[in-house]
């Protein structure tokens, strides 16, 4: 039931919706059947639209759901939002076809302005860009398992051209390379005891491909032979020896650098931050939040932290110099300790 209020209290309650101040009581929305705080910063309905309650209870009882931006029944706007982008995320993940950002919108329950500036602000991506990730991932697994055409309607793509265009942008190569496993290709490699255990080193016609550090040597041998599942691996190769030297002596001296050429497979966007990454001088740190300003997207923390993640060549590409924004050590590929070590090395001038 509404608040029985004389025409003077009914105006100034109204006053305070079109000001979006503060009040005991909450408006709702006919037209809508919404009802919200009077702080509301959607936009405002017409007068004629509008009754008073004094609160969720009243108002809910009277058949109105709660604001999704306002949040009227007390949950932090922030985590509130935060739970709003998370649904978004997983909407697009599962969807079969591009989703229209206007539908996405009105799922959620948000202005499409506000889905747009909420998503970035929270992922560092528009929605258009977190689709495009999204059916990237797809596609690497269509790709994988099965035939290019599969691929493509399994990603979503509306049209095979549309597909081709795309591609070698998110795959960091053409689709028919990636979906070949290295078929055709001559990868050599070589496995060698340092100080942080054992270390693999791998080469392909364009330079250095792999560089992994464990505890197990036929663990590092498994996880190059998933990377290129149908390329020729060449073990003990004479010709590969002195340049597995120079890898190994780079674990000694993580600061003296690697002159050697680099086969950097990824996405454009995985290729920008490995080579901001190879700019962090050694002994120096950065957090992924100055990570992301030094590639242009201060707002991508989180997809670059992926692109931290998806590095394959340790050291060569520094990921480990970059810490939490509390100076904390973040997970590592090859093993937190590992990092910690290098670090250590680095400030000591070790190299």
């Amino acid at each position: 039931m509404t608040i029985s209020d004389t025409p003077s209290e009914s105006d100034l309650r109204w006053s305070q919706v079109l000001n979006r101040a503060g009040g005991d009581f909450v408006y709702a929305v006919r037209s809508t059947g919404v009802y919200c705080r009077p702080s509301c910063p959607s936009r405002r309905p017409k007068r004629e639209n509008v009754g008073f309650y004094a609160g969720p209870d009243q108002a809910e009882a009277a058949g109105f759901r709660p604001c999704r931006r306002c949040h009227p029944r007390g949950v932090a706007l922030e985590q509130a939002n935060a739970a709003l982008i998370d649904a978004a995320c997983r909407r697009i993940e599962a969807a079969e076809a591009p989703v229209r950002l206007k539908d996405l919108a009105a799922e959620i329950g948000l202005s499409p302005f506000y889905l747009h500036r909420l998503f970035r602000a929270r992922t560092g991506l528009t929605p258009k860009e977190w689709e495009k990730a999204a059916r990237a991932r797809r596609l690497r697994a269509g790709l994988a398992q099965g035939s290019v055409t599969g691929a493509i309607h399994a990603a979503g793509y509306a049209t095979a051209s549309r597909f081709y265009a795309e591609a070698e942008e998110v795959l960091g190569m053409t689709a028919s390379a990636h979906k070949s496993g290295g078929a055709g290709e001559e990868i050599r490699f070589a496995i060698a005891k340092t100080r942080l255990g054992a270390l693999l080193a791998a080469e392909s016609a364009t330079g250095i491909c792999a560089i992994s550090l464990g505890d197990d040597p036929a663990a590092l041998l498994g996880e190059l032979q998933r990377q290129f599942p149908k390329a020729r691996l060449i073990g003990d190769d004479p010709g590969f020896a002195a340049r597995l030297a120079q890898v190994a002596a780079l674990v000694e001296a993580p600061g003296g650098g690697l002159d050697l050429a680099l086969d950097l497979r990824g996405t454009a966007f995985q290729r920008q931050v490995w080579q901001a990454l190879r700019q962090i001088p050694p002994g120096a740190t950065l957090s992924y939040a100055r990570l992301a300003e030094a590639v242009g997207l201060p707002k991508a923390v989180r997809a670059v932290a992926g692109a931290c993640a998806a590095n394959k060549l340790a050291i060569a590409v520094p990921c480990h110099r970059i810490l939490r924004s509390d100076g904390g050590l973040s997970g590592y590929r090859w093993g937190v300790e590992r990092k910690r070590d290098l670090l250590r090395r680095e400030k000591d001038g070790a190299g």
